[in-house]
């Protein structure tokens, strides 16, 4: 879809020749996504994106799996944001089930999914660097995220799809404590980046110790990433001023997410229609108003404190007690009916519309992904740009092939 931005393409186009050709990532982790460019000279004056590549169908196969042998397949169309894929699943089975699972549960969940949103950022951050030719900055964050997924696979036993959410719970409870190999390498690496030697209350191998000092560190190394990357002439140039999304076309377009909050408008489904531990803490939602290249980026890299922020909070505050509520582990029977589950992902709403008969697998499942949503914004940002101009605002959506074709 294309506002009224297409209207002058006759001002970049005055009647010379027309150049289209097939444009687009290739890749087996983010996936192949093809789009279908028209360029006058060096201008691009239409743009049409061609999605479905990587289509596996995952609304039709939930209807032949159990309620619970569909969460490993919903985790698939992100990888490594698997968490919300599957978080709101879980709350419209919940709700149908009239389930409220355990408190301390509802934090484990909070903690994994801003892992999982932050371990998301650093690999959009990574690629994003790779895309604008800077390549520190993707080897700096697939360092960095190591110790995010460390954390994950300590609470999930997976680094990721972890399947660990289900209806009324979490598969498992946190470790007590973390593996000395664990600790060791956390020093050495803290000592190469930092640049000074850990203090032995950073180097605690009690579980909660642990996680604050992985928050703390992360910290840290965002002030580099802003003077190393976002703060670069690199990064300024290919980015501040390109690919403008006004708040009016944002809405218009029904566009969700970091790319939303980079438009001015002050939406996260956290905060609007809290769920599991986010009614108990404290953050705020990273907003900035000019709409380019440069603000989606920056709404993410301060998304990322955020997270940090959050993951603090509930691991001082989650209470002792049981993770999951008694039921058998693989089949169980949803009462009729139909329920809407909605989660904040990484690259914004993601919506599931669950319907049961009454049987032991759903009758209807629809997935609303976030980068389904933000396909329209391609088409409308690129038209009038440069060809050079399309990579930095194709990654500056943080938009996900697999995702999208689910």
């Amino acid at each position: 879809m294309v506002l009224e931005e297409k209207k002058v393409i006759h001002v970049y186009d005055e009647g010379g020749p027309r150049l289209s050709f097939s444009y687009g990532p290739q890749h087996p982790g983010t996936g192949h996504f093809r789009m279908i460019v028209t360029v006058s000279g060096d201008t691009v004056v239409d743009l049409e994106p061609d999605p479905g590549f990587v289509h596996r169908g995952e609304e039709k196969m939930a209807e032949y799996k159990t309620w619970i042998t569909n969460i490993p397949h919903f985790e698939r169309p992100s990888i490594l944001d698997a968490t919300h894929m599957v978080l709101p699943y879980c709350l419209a089975v919940e709700k149908l089930m009239e389930v409220d699972p355990p408190e301390r549960a509802k934090y484990l969940r909070t903690i994994v999914a801003e892992l999982d949103r932050i371990a998301s950022h650093l690999y959009w951050f990574s690629l994003y660097g790779i895309f604008l030719g800077h390549s520190t900055m993707f080897l700096w964050c697939v360092n960095d995220r190591e110790f995010i997924l460390d954390l994950s696979q300590l609470i999930t036993g997976q680094r990721f799809t972890h399947a660990y959410v289900i209806p009324g719970g979490v598969r498992n409870d946190a470790p007590k404590t973390v593996p000395k190999d664990l600790v060791k390498e956390f020093k050495i690496y803290y000592m190469h980046m930092i640049g000074r030697e850990p203090s032995q209350e950073e180097l605690n191998e009690d579980f909660k110790k642990y996680v604050l000092n992985v928050a703390d560190f992360m910290d840290l190394r965002l002030d580099q990433y802003y003077e190393m990357f976002f703060d670069s002439e690199i990064f300024i140039e290919r980015t501040r001023g390109v690919g403008v999304l006004k708040r009016e076309d944002a809405v218009k377009l029904g566009i969700p997410g970091t790319t939303l909050r980079a438009s001015g408008v002050s939406f996260d489904t956290r905060v609007a229609d809290p769920y599991d531990a986010y009614p108990y803490v404290k953050f705020k939602i990273a907003v900035r108003t000019e709409g380019d290249c440069y603000a989606r980026a920056m709404v993410g890299f301060q998304e990322m404190r955020e997270s940090l922020n959050i993951i603090r909070q509930t691991v001082e505050q989650m209470p002792e007690g049981p993770v999951k509520v008694k039921q058998h582990p693989v089949v169980i029977k949803v009462p009729k009916g139909e329920a809407i589950g909605r989660a904040e992902a990484a690259r914004g709403e993601i919506i599931f519309y669950v319907v049961s008969d009454g049987a032991d697998r759903p009758y209807r499942v629809r997935m609303i992904t976030p980068s389904f949503r933000l396909l329209p914004a391609l088409p409308h940002l690129s038209i009038g740009s440069r060809i050079a101009d399309i990579p930095p605002i194709y990654w500056s959506l943080n938009y996900w092939p697999v995702e999208t074709d689910r």
